[in-house]
């Protein structure tokens, strides 16, 4: 697209292509691609934050935001309730365009690919628009609200709909490849690994569908409905159900490795991060739950006072994460103690993203934090 930095456009073919051969490539420290910064949706930035984070700028986007930003070349990209899609100067927050869908946009994050800004609406549009004018490229109409977020392997991108289906598009034109039918809605972002597509959805099942022809692998039953998102690392998949517990599902053995479940019944709807021996994610027991990837086992407890819809982000041995409390957390990794935090005016309910040495998060009255 004119005037696409042509760097990004290289690096993002240079992905699309890794991604397209099954490879997992490490997160690069200047870019937020999408929701969870990975296609297999870790959770994890390589990105260098200042100890401690100060704010850089704050700007008032109107309306509620639970949608988690993206991050690329200098812009910001975050959605609002009003149904309005934001590009924003990263290092000084003026707006550069904003382009208004018909409907609102809740959860859906913006993910960008070879120049162009993904992102879907309560109306069930998928919305293409064009990174640098914010112009729309294409659109494409699914028969129920949309609020996964969108997910790409090379040239094809992926959203799951209220209407029980996972689509896969054509990224570049919007034509449809092909839709495969859950049994309930798919309200989770799909998380890809190698050749194969997960979701885990209302119908309580980890489903696992190839990612060439939308044929399914397997269905495996969770014990619970999911809001959640799987993250998928070395043949496994971690995620949190409304029954209350976080499983470790094998993925070759098709089997639920191991539960974990506190004694207080609580939803978690907070996606995991993933990194090294260590998963974290909150609860709507009001805490952020650290546990040991190889036996779920709870390695450290961090209580904040609102329930923790937001999904952790890993930088190093840091931990970043928001609480309907309205605070943004910064936890030590290997401990759980408390290292910094910030008090916004609302719930924090949208997940932080990290890239080129700031983070950001946007908040329930409309407010996008930019800190370095």
């Amino acid at each position: 697209m004119k005037g696409w930095p042509l760097r990004t456009a290289v690096v993002a073919l240079a992905l699309s292509s890794a991604l397209a051969l099954g490879q997992q490539l490490p997160p690069r420290p200047d870019v937020w691609l999408r929701f969870r910064g990975s296609a297999a949706l870790l959770g994890v930035a390589d990105a260098a934050l200042a100890r401690p984070l100060k704010l850089a700028w704050n700007v008032d986007a109107k309306d509620a935001i639970a949608s988690s930003a993206a991050i690329v070349d200098g812009w910001v990209y975050v959605a609002s309730r009003d149904g309005v899609l934001h590009a924003i100067d990263l290092a000084t927050g003026k707006a550069r365009w904003q382009y208004s869908t018909s409907s609102s946009i809740e959860e859906s994050s913006p993910a960008v690919r070879e120049g162009v800004v993904y992102v879907g609406d309560l109306d069930g549009v998928v919305h293409a628009v064009e990174a640098v004018t914010g112009k729309a490229r294409w659109t494409f109409r699914t028969e129920g609200e949309i609020h996964s977020s969108p997910n790409w392997s090379g040239d094809r991108l992926f959203i799951g709909s209220y209407d029980e289906h996972l689509y896969c598009l054509v990224a570049d034109t919007g034509a449809l490849v092909w839709k495969y039918r859950t049994g309930g809605p798919v309200h989770c972002a799909p998380a890809i690994d190698k050749d194969t597509v997960y979701v885990s959805g209302c119908d309580a099942n980890l489903r696992a569908i190839d990612l060439a022809t939308g044929r399914e692998r397997f269905a495996l039953p969770l014990g619970g409905y999911t809001g959640a998102s799987a993250a998928v690392a070395g043949g496994e998949a971690y995620v949190g159900t409304f029954g209350n517990e976080v499983l470790g599902i094998d993925l070759a053995r098709r089997a639920v490795r191991w539960t974990y479940a506190t004694t207080r019944t609580f939803p978690f709807y907070s996606s995991a991060a993933v990194a090294g021996d260590r998963l974290v994610l909150g609860g709507r027991d009001k805490i952020v739950h650290c546990l040991a990837r190889s036996t779920g086992r709870a390695l450290w407890r961090f209580p904040t006072r609102a329930r923790v819809d937001s999904s952790p982000l890993i930088v190093g041995g840091r931990v970043f994460v928001g609480s309907s409390d309205g605070n943004l957390y910064e936890l030590d990794l290997a401990t759980g103690k408390k290292v910094w935090q910030f008090t916004a005016g609302a719930a924090l309910t949208a997940s932080p993203a990290a890239a080129g040495g700031v983070l950001v998060i946007g908040s329930q009255d409309g407010t996008l934090y930019c800190f370095r």
